[in-house]
């Protein structure tokens, strides 16, 4: 007769208890990652979400000169095609002048300088600019006036006058080709 102990054919020193745990102990932990999955999926992004994470924007529709306004995980973003000129007086500001001390090729990508980006919500208190896009007010210095609290932004999104601290954000972009910019 055979005892609960016997040991397993071929091997010595284990035990069919000693099997038995470590089986149940590996089939309770895949039963516990199993269950834990959805849980730990739910915290994921939704799809409307991820879909937002990114966003491609046709340039050649945009002249030298124009602006436009798209929106970006729910915030608007400007995108200007300065002008020769634009670019001139952004570089030539003296930057005892700022508020905010960036040069506009810190502003700009290096080689696309007629290309500027920025994020549309004012620094003061999160309104949103008009400007160029919009067909009103420029403001004084030729870029975006906030007209809430009278903040003035320059052609390369600086804040020039009033009470916003800090220039128009700029956000991570990149140039896909010549005519395709992609926003995050």
């Amino acid at each position: 007769m055979s005892t609960i102990n016997e040991t397993i054919e071929g091997e010595e020193g284990a035990t069919r208890r000693d099997f038995l745990h470590v089986a149940a102990t590996g089939l309770g932990g895949v039963g516990a990652v199993m269950a834990a999955w959805p849980f730990i999926d739910q915290m994921n992004p939704a799809a409307d979400t991820l879909a937002l994470a990114t966003v491609e924007v046709d340039l050649s529709a945009i002249g030298v000169g124009e602006a436009i306004k798209v929106m970006w995980q729910g915030k608007p973003i400007f995108i200007r095609h300065r002008t020769a000129k634009e670019i001139e007086e952004a570089r030539s500001v003296d930057m005892s002048e700022l508020v905010d001390k960036q040069t506009d090729a810190e502003r700009v990508q290096e080689g696309r300088a007629e290309w500027l980006v920025v994020t549309g919500i004012c620094t003061h208190l999160g309104c949103v600019p008009v400007g160029t896009s919009d067909g009103e007010d420029k403001g004084d210095f030729g870029g975006w006036f906030c007209p809430c609290h009278g903040s003035h932004y320059d052609t390369a999104g600086r804040i020039r006058k009033g009470p916003a601290p800090k220039n128009l954000a700029v956000p991570t972009y990149a140039f896909l080709n010549d005519t395709t910019l992609q926003i995050g």
